[in-house]
């Protein structure tokens, strides 16, 4: 059953890129993440009540990082991921956020005192970036520089990720899941909700019926449930198996891009997912059995 799950998690956020695209096709940036991690936090306000778990008081200093968490992990990477969506394939975008592990690592070596760079984990990191330098090929060779950008944006938000989950070890370890989740979540919905009406003002747009729905299954299934069928998977399996996710849903998202958008699939594309899995391979290789973040970047 454990993992059936693992599969499920995979499929599911790397289908999350195909809803992403579609979402953002008639919903600015913003607004649809707005949406995103509005009904998200509805969603895990309703399991929170159910399981009788509640948030930290309103003082209590873990909420300034649960700030820290709404900015880095979901607002700063979830509006640039599908702004980025506009530019590049959901495929692309998968590839480039499953680079997360290898910024993490190379960001960690700098950022904390116990996680320093190996022989194996420099190799993994080089295995990545040559891959998503092959990524890019076709763009600079073209001088495509609208799909370039498209692609640069999603890197960053790669980058966010890997920002979050240093934080996220350091300060927050200890805490309930769902209600990391939940505040996350909240934090978020009050920073994207201002922005949303005074940038889009999302009383005037007309989104399709397609885009509407991709938000909804996107944060009540692709966001708010895959936390949780996350963690359920690190107390069952273990954090090192729990991260053979960050294998399938690059795939999953390429295939889905492929057979339902009609996305290109050229050998860049499968040489450089090869490449960025092969180098998040090594660099995950040594962890500690059940050391996990808080909250990892794979949450598209």
């Amino acid at each position: 059953m454990a993992y059936f799950n693992l599969i499920l998690l995979g499929a599911i956020w790397g289908a999350s890129y195909l809803f992403i695209k579609i979402g953002g096709e008639s919903i600015p940036p913003i607004t649809f993440v707005m949406g995103r991690a509005g009904l998200a936090a509805l969603t895990l306000v309703v399991i929170a009540q159910l399981r009788r778990e509640k948030l930290p008081p309103w003082r209590a200093p873990v909420w300034r990082w649960l700030w820290v968490m709404g900015l880095l992990n979901s607002v700063v990477p979830y509006t640039l991921i599908t702004w980025g969506e506009t530019r590049v394939s959901s495929g692309l975008a998968a590839i480039l956020v499953g680079a997360m592990p290898i910024f993490t690592v190379l960001l960690a070596h700098w950022l904390t005192h116990d996680e320093k760079l190996t022989p194996l984990k420099s190799a993994g990191i080089a295995l990545g970036f040559f891959g998503v330098v092959i990524l890019f090929l076709p763009d600079v060779q073209q001088g495509a520089t609208f799909n370039l950008v498209g692609g640069l944006a999603i890197v960053l938000a790669a980058i966010s990720y890997a920002f979050a989950s240093i934080q996220a070890r350091k300060h927050l370890k200890g805490f309930p899941h769902a209600t990391v989740a939940l505040g996350q979540m909240l934090t978020a919905s009050a920073i994207l909700i201002p922005a949303s009406l005074l940038l889009d003002q999302p009383w005037t747009l007309q989104p399709t019926t397609a885009s509407l729905i991709s938000l909804l299954i996107l944060a009540v299934v692709g966001t708010a449930l895959a936390y949780l069928l996350y963690y359920w998977l690190i107390e069952q399996v273990g954090a090192t198996r729990t991260s053979l996710v960050t294998y399938i849903s690059p795939v999953i998202a390429v295939f889905l891009g492929a057979l339902v958008l009609n996305e290109t699939l050229d050998w860049t594309t499968v040489a450089g997912l090869i490449l960025i899995v092969a180098g998040v391979g090594l660099v995950t290789r040594k962890r500690a059995p059940d050391a996990a973040p808080i909250v990892t970047a794979e949450e598209v």
